[in-house]
């Protein structure tokens, strides 16, 4: 098998057991990954992550144009804009996250530092996560706001709407923003209970140890 039939299966696989776990649902959600000749291969618009077909996936050349498959996702410019400023991006996962969406509804949220740091992973994996405002499905603007942040995110949150995490492959991709609704849900589970929280200086021993992109 080759190298692209093998990551074809791969954005398959990982995408139908979130869509088992209830991750996302319906038709909702996208995901993309690079090619080794630096095209991408990306869900296609309308379909589901539980019935992706490997053979439909959208491919695009490392040019932007698209070759072969289905018509992709009508969030690409969301997908373009962290593989242009974020040069390690080798996948990018969007979802309809139930427990990451209710969290960004509520008005006490630190919109520059989403996530409380509640457990170290979420901090490893994701580094800070910037809550964008909300936008309509499909519009080009949400591709402007993370262009905005200068590649300095790996993860977004869209307001009313869901996460959006850029990994260096597609199974880191998936995994980060695994983790993004976990800590989401523990932040829920949580409210009103105050928790204790990382402190400022282990969240620094943190971001040290494990070489974070943390910008204070």
């Amino acid at each position: 098998m080759s190298a692209e039939a093998e990551l074809r299966e791969q954005i398959c696989l990982l995408a139908r057991s979130m869509f088992d776990r209830g991750l996302t649902g319906g038709s909702t959600g996208n995901i993309s990954a690079r090619t080794d000749d630096g095209g991408l291969l990306v869900s296609p618009t309308g379909t589901s992550f539980g019935r992706l077909d490997p053979a439909r996936l959208s491919r695009f050349d490392a040019a932007g144009r698209l070759i072969d498959g289905d018509a992709p996702t009508k969030e690409m410019p969301l997908h373009t804009a962290f593989y242009d400023t974020r040069s390690a991006a080798g996948a990018v996962v969007h979802l309809h996250a139930c427990h990451s969406v209710a969290l960004s509804l509520l008005p006490d949220v630190d919109p520059d530092n989403f996530l409380p740091p509640l457990t170290p992973y979420g901090i490893m994996k994701l580094g800070k996560v910037k809550l964008l405002p909300f936008f309509l499905p499909g519009d080009p603007a949400m591709g402007d706001a993370v262009r905005g942040l200068s590649g300095k995110r790996s993860a977004v949150m869209l307001a009313n709407h869901g996460p959006v995490v850029a990994g260096k492959d597609v199974e880191a991709a998936c995994n980060a923003i695994e983790e993004l609704e976990d800590t989401a849900r523990l932040a829920l589970l949580t409210r009103g209970a105050t928790p204790r929280a990382l402190t400022d200086a282990e969240v620094r021993a943190v971001v040290t140890k494990f070489d974070v992109e943390w910008d204070d």
